[in-house]
């Protein structure tokens, strides 16, 4: 199997110190533009209580096994940060100093070396060394607070405001600027401090915009975006099934109500007053006909209006398939890497990595000094 895609990250290295959550999803996205992505993994296993086959976070890597804990393990790892441009960890504050592999290590051997770290609460603060998840760390920044109905508890967006969108973007958007700085004329390595907070917060910047001006109330249910408008939300067909309304601008809210049937008794858009009365209107309406058929009346229309798909749905809609939005690799439906490149287009070139499947293809790729066939944990006979 090839070492890298052909991407636009094509030639770049990573490690990866094996973790769950955001650290692997951003370590796949970079392999996903076509970096080369080692997955440090440790003996017994460190990610999901999942089959490693559908660890969909880990496609597109390679896996070599590494004890930090053993006496060699730092200067294993050391030997591949010699040969990197990035890599990624996700332990709490201080853990890979005492493991040896902290940035002091690391870019003693490579001063040209990104380190990126991924944490909740990040490298300092009172909070830095508390346990948390995506729900704890969207909490404190407000963004949670933010989602769901005024009368109901906030309501929880998976982990993908924290975890991925807080989280693995903002250590993917802060490594790339990082490898640019360093491969500048003068430039060197840095460590990138990427925590869920900063950046769930950071997500936040428009609507703390609007809030400051006074477009925005502090409170659920009651803004443009967050449900409290009647012609931006959800609404239940007759067969139990949703739509999703979004006819923001006059123009779409005209073609919205026409094609809806309540053009004569809709209320004004901007008639505040009313928006309960228009709400019910548009409820009842939606009520009389199935997604299936509602979803035929918008077709090909600027209402901004669209089904409500689940996820076994989604790959089958015609506009994704269209565009290849899902693809399928190793037996498993998956989302194709994004975004799109004219020049330098990735793919979904290996399935999930192995825990030490790949060890030593890695040892002969990046011509790891002193490794024989016998130095190289969790290689089977048939690797050898």
């Amino acid at each position: 199997m090839a070492a890298t895609g052909n991407g636009p990250l094509a030639g770049v290295r990573v490690v990866e110190l094996a973790g769950i959550g955001p650290g692997p999803f951003a370590a796949m996205l970079l392999a996903d533009l076509g970096a080369d992505v080692v997955r440090v993994d440790r003996p017994g296993g460190s990610g999901l209580a999942i089959d490693p086959a559908y660890d969909l976070t880990n496609r597109n890597k390679r896996s070599v096994l590494v004890d930090l804990k053993a006496d060699d393990g730092p200067a294993r790892v050391l030997d591949l940060v010699e040969r990197a441009d990035v890599l990624i960890e996700g332990y709490r504050p201080g853990v890979a100093e005492r493991l040896g592999v902290g940035p002091q290590e690391c870019l003693e051997r490579n001063p040209r070396l990104v380190y990126g770290r991924m944490t909740g609460w990040g490298q300092e603060g009172p909070l830095a060394q508390r346990a948390g998840h995506d729900i704890a760390y969207i909490a404190v920044t407000g963004t949670l607070g933010m989602i769901g109905k005024p009368d109901e508890p906030p309501t929880v967006p998976a982990n993908l405001v924290g975890d991925y969108a807080g989280g693995s973007l903002y250590l993917v958007v802060g490594v790339l600027a990082a490898l640019h700085h360093a491969r500048t004329e003068g430039g060197s390595g840095q460590v990138v401090d990427a925590a869920i907070v900063d950046g769930a917060a950071h997500l936040a910047t428009m609507i703390h915009g609007m809030m400051a001006a006074g477009g925005w109330q502090d409170r659920r249910g009651a803004n443009l975006l967050d449900g409290g408008c009647p012609f931006y939300g959800n609404y239940e067909t007759a067969d139990g099934q949703y739509m999703a309304v979004g006819a923001l601008e006059q123009q779409f809210y005209n073609e919205f109500i026409e094609l809806l049937g309540i053009k004569d008794e809709a209320p004004a858009r901007k008639d505040f007053a009313r928006w309960g009365e228009l709400r019910a209107a548009v409820a009842a309406r939606f009520k009389t006909r199935t997604r299936e058929d509602w979803t035929a009346v918008f077709e090909g229309s600027d209402a901004c209006v669209a089904p409500v798909l689940s996820l076994r749905e989604a790959p089958s809609h015609p506009h994704l398939a269209a565009r290849g939005t899902f693809v399928d690799h190793s037996g498993i439906t998956q989302p194709a890497p994004a975004p799109r490149f004219s020049a330098t287009p990735g793919s979904v070139y290996r399935g999930p990595a192995q825990p030490g499947a790949d060890t030593a293809e890695v040892a002969r790729d990046w011509d790891l000094p002193g490794l024989t066939d016998e130095d190289l944990p969790g290689l089977t006979k048939e690797d050898r």
